[in-house]
């Protein structure tokens, strides 16, 4: 199947992944509980973006790392699109994507700086690629948060609240095509040629006015920005030869539900993989560079907030925030289980150990000594009685 299909090397790595993700044979941890010597293994997941339980989780991180970096002002949710025909140039070479990324920030950098070619206001923006639309066919754009004002070189904040829609989709459309044809060459001028000729109007840019406001600024980035390609909520059915899903079209917002073969629907999810270590998330102008002067910029979560904010997304409190059980309290005692040991390949494998491993791979220096490092709650607590 893999020689016949001839996947990309990051879809078998994120499918092999996903297979596996919680296979109790790929490792684990194990705890106990100290009252009534109860045992629970906890096995490992597999992190991958694909995977619809790890992909979820990887989006609510991810959310929650922009959201701290966001400052306490409105933002403009802007969505750049591309022409169809150039759709399959992205699928056929996905380095070209980085060329989305590049038009984006020139573009945005220039509307802000042409409003004062002295101050030069710089704004936060944060692009995110997605390459797929709500039929999950191929469709690459760009989801860009934008912060509506700057900073200018003498630290003067300014408000925009107009956003040029015909300098957005005149200048992303020629930015684009001109960093496709650095990239491609001269072989892709008649393909060039013919997208002026069908959009004179530029690519189209969506930048209307949203209620993207600071208080409610992770979930407006949770479900627009970080997103997976599909919930496993909109899949319907599975019969074992056909998938069945649904989804809302964007024109006119019609229920449409669709039944297509499952070795149809599989490619349909898998191109949406990226390539490894691909950034599908970027950030520009203030919430990219690292100055004195822009720590002074009040933020929407202060960071006294940040630690409590990422408490939620602990194995622990997800768990128990989503299905309403704590899983390390012991079914029998209600006693809280304490870590007990890794385990790897049904071996088990200490702290200490493991630690060496990964130092002897990684050629770092000698580890600490077994009696040096921490003691394990259980040991602290056997030690105790």
């Amino acid at each position: 199947m893999i020689y016949i299909q001839h996947p990309r090397d990051s879809v078998i790595e994120n499918v092999e992944k996903m297979i596996n993700c919680g296979d109790p044979s790929f490792g684990g941890a194990m705890y106990t509980c100290p009252s009534c010597g109860n045992f629970k293994y906890v096995p490992f997941r597999c992190h991958s973006r694909f995977c619809p339980t790890c992909g979820n989780m990887y989006a609510i991180d991810r959310t929650t790392s922009m959201s701290f970096k966001i400052i306490n002002v409105q933002h403009r949710h802007c969505v750049f699109t591309i022409a169809g025909k150039l759709r399959p140039l992205f699928l056929n070479d996905r380095s070209l994507l980085n060329c989305l990324f590049s038009a984006v920030n020139s573009v945005v950098t220039h509307m802000f700086h042409k409003d004062n070619k002295t101050e030069l206001f710089t704004p936060g923006f944060i692009c995110v690629l997605h390459t797929f639309g709500r039929d999950l066919k191929w469709n690459p754009h760009i989801h860009c948060l934008i912060s509506e004002g700057g900073i200018g070189n003498s630290l003067h904040w300014r408000h925009k609240k107009h956003f040029n829609y015909r300098l957005l989709r005149d200048s992303f459309q020629t930015a684009l095509l001109n960093e496709l044809h650095s990239k491609i060459g001269d072989s892709f001028k008649k393909l060039k040629a013919s997208i002026y000729h069908e959009h004179k109007n530029g690519f189209y840019v969506r930048a209307m006015p949203n209620k993207c406001n600071p208080s409610n600024v992770i979930k407006y980035i949770g479900r627009y920005l970080g997103r997976p390609v599909i919930a496993t909520s909109r899949i319907d059915s599975y019969d074992g030869d056909f998938v069945t899903f649904h989804y809302n079209r964007h024109e006119d917002e019609k229920l449409v539900i669709e039944t297509i073969p499952v070795l149809d629907f599989m490619p349909r999810l898998t191109q949406h993989i990226p390539e490894k270590h691909f950034k599908m998330i970027r950030y520009y102008g203030i919430y990219a560079r690292h100055r004195k002067s822009d720590q002074s910029l009040h933020r929407a979560i202060s960071r006294e907030k940040h630690k409590i904010f990422l408490s939620f997304n602990r194995w622990r409190e997800s768990i128990l925030l989503s299905f309403g059980y704590d899983p390390l309290k012991c079914p029998s005692c209600g006693t809280t289980m304490l870590f007990l040991e890794l385990y790897f390949n049904h071996k088990p494998v200490p702290l200490h150990q493991l630690y060496e491993r990964v130092m002897r791979k990684h050629r770092c220096r000698s580890p600490a000594s077994p009696s040096s490092l921490p003691q394990s709650p259980v040991t602290w607590y056997n030690q105790r009685i």
